[in-house]
């Protein structure tokens, strides 16, 4: 899925309404519904771009860990069903 706004952008867009208070005219000049505008107020609030950073960082290991995890759980149940076979 491709998102048409980055996370900073995001925030540049939530930090614009938190300072001008003018939600119709924010949602036409990016094009985004007012369901739109609130979620991301919801999920980004008060958050600086370094904060974004970190929280994608830590995702994108978190993700890399469950991968691999996966891996190592498919490696021991293969290792399992080849020793449970009687010759």
């Amino acid at each position: 899925m491709r998102r048409r706004f980055s996370d900073e952008q995001i925030i540049d867009i939530v930090q614009e309404h938190e300072v001008s208070g003018a939600t119709r005219e924010i949602c036409r000049k990016y094009g985004i519904t007012n369901t739109t505008l609130y979620r991301w107020k919801a999920k980004f609030g008060g958050m600086t771009r370094p904060e974004v950073a970190k929280i994608r960082g830590l995702e994108d290991e978190n993700r890399r860990l469950k991968r691999l995890l996966a891996e190592s759980m498919l490696d021991n149940a293969a290792l399992k069903a080849v020793l449970g076979k009687k010759w």
